[in-house]
């Protein structure tokens, strides 16, 4: 298997042989920035893409992957891999490349995604610790609120599973496309549109509680992790 070293030189020799006779002197990542924001790769496109993976090659250095480098030193070189791997789909866009071509640059983005989507062990079980212990304290609340006080009716258990098949369906349609969703928003909204659907009717205050919550979320969220990010930055 061929180190991400090796891929990162036979990825600059394909983007140089894209290239031809057109050089690159400026900032990479600024006409990188630009040909992404427009969508369509330029003629400074690929010698910009093959300096800046050369940069990356030479902070990352000889290591067997990206997951070998220390975390201190995966700041920028993440924000740049997240750069390039926008980058290259626009270069793969363009006609005439062969077979290897399209292989080599292929190889260099799935080395850069399995790095930047990579999770630490400790985020994944600090995770589920938090999820966990919050179910065990506020489950009855969550029960009671699904399963009462979204619809007029209690919920049923074909209405229950029917909402669980559509959460399932979305949650998965949404890893496929790699979009954001909230497992708690596709859940109530399933629910809720078993009762429309039944014509048991809904709580409108209830509903309109959640439309509260999902509004609030999203900013009070942002707020409180980029403080915390703040402090444990000072901290460690």
């Amino acid at each position: 298997m061929k180190t991400f070293h090796q891929v990162s030189v036979d990825t600059q020799r394909v983007l140089g042989s894209l290239a031809g006779s057109v050089t690159f002197d400026g900032d990479p990542r600024a006409a990188i920035t630009s040909a992404v924001q427009q969508r369509a790769a330029q003629t400074t496109t690929a010698p910009a893409l093959a300096q800046l993976i050369g940069q990356i090659d030479h902070e990352v250095g000889n290591r067997p992957s990206l997951k070998s480098v220390p975390p201190e030193q995966m700041g920028n070189v993440r924000n740049d891999i997240y750069l390039a791997n926008a980058a290259i789909p626009l270069v793969l866009a363009q006609a005439g490349l062969s077979k290897e071509q399209t292989g080599t640059l292929t190889a260099w983005r799935g080395l850069g995604t399995q790095a930047i989507q990579f999770i630490p062990p400790w985020v994944k079980v600090a995770v589920a610790l938090a999820l966990g212990l919050g179910t065990m304290v506020g489950w009855k609340r969550i029960v009671v609120t699904v399963g009462e006080k979204i619809g007029k009716e209690h919920l049923t258990y074909a209405q229950g599973a029917s909402a669980e098949l559509v959460a399932m369906g979305l949650i998965q349609a949404a890893d496929m496309y790699h979009l954001p969703v909230s497992t708690t928003h596709v859940l109530t909204s399933g629910v809720a549109g078993t009762m429309a659907a039944n014509g048991s009717g809904l709580q409108w205050s209830t509903v309109r509680n959640l439309l509260m919550a999902w509004v609030l979320t999203l900013p009070a969220s942002i707020l409180l992790a980029g403080g915390l990010y703040v402090v444990l930055r000072q901290i460690f």
